[in-house]
C-alpha cells in the first residue's frame, strides 16, 4: 500500500448536497429550507443564547447582593514557610517574583503565617496576617508594610 492509494473506507464519506439546482436534483425550489419563515431566508441564524424573543435568562434571574468588583483588592499570597526557603536577608516584591513565589511584582502581596520561620528576615509586603507578623518578629526579623 502506498500513500497515493489511500482512500476512505466505504460509507465514511458522502457526496455534498448541491442545493437549489432545479427540481430534478431533489433539493430544488426551496432548497431544503421548507416554505416561508425566518430560516427560509438568507442571513437567518440564531445566537446560542437567543430564546425566540422570550425574556432572556440573564434578565429573568433576580439580581441580589453587592459586588465590589471595581474597588476590590486581590492579594497574591505567600506563606512564611516559602520565605524560609529563600537565601536572602531581605524580602520584597521583586525578590518574590524572581524566585517564582508571586506572578506580578506590582500587585499587592500578603504574607500568611503557614509554616515555621527560623532565620532573621526583613520582609516588605502590602499586608501581613497577625500570625505571620508574630513568627517573623519572633525569629528576629522585621516587617515593613507598604
Amino acid at each position: 500500500m502506498k500513500l497515493g492509494e489511500l482512500k476512505p473506507s466505504d460509507g465514511a464519506t458522502h457526496s455534498k448536497k448541491r442545493v437549489g439546482r432545479g427540481h430534478g436534483s431533489g433539493l430544488g425550489r426551496n432548497a431544503g429550507r421548507g416554505e416561508k419563515g425566518y430560516h427560509s431566508r438568507s442571513g437567518s441564524k440564531h445566537r446560542p443564547w437567543f430564546e425566540g424573543g422570550q425574556m432572556p435568562l440573564h434578565r429573568r434571574v433576580p439580581k441580589r447582593g453587592f459586588s465590589n468588583f471595581l474597588f476590590k483588592k486581590e492579594f497574591q499570597l505567600v506563606n512564611v514557610c516559602d520565605l524560609e526557603k529563600l537565601d536572602v536577608d531581605s524580602v520584597d516584591a521583586n525578590v518574590l517574583k524572581d524566585n517564582g513565589l508571586v506572578k506580578y511584582a506590582m500587585r499587592p502581596i500578603k504574607v500568611l503565617g503557614n509554616g515555621e520561620l527560623s532565620k532573621k528576615l526583613n520582609v516588605s509586603a502590602n499586608a501581613f496576617s497577625s500570625s505571620a507578623k508574630e513568627k517573623i518578629e519572633k525569629a528576629g526579623g522585621s516587617i515593613t508594610e507598604q
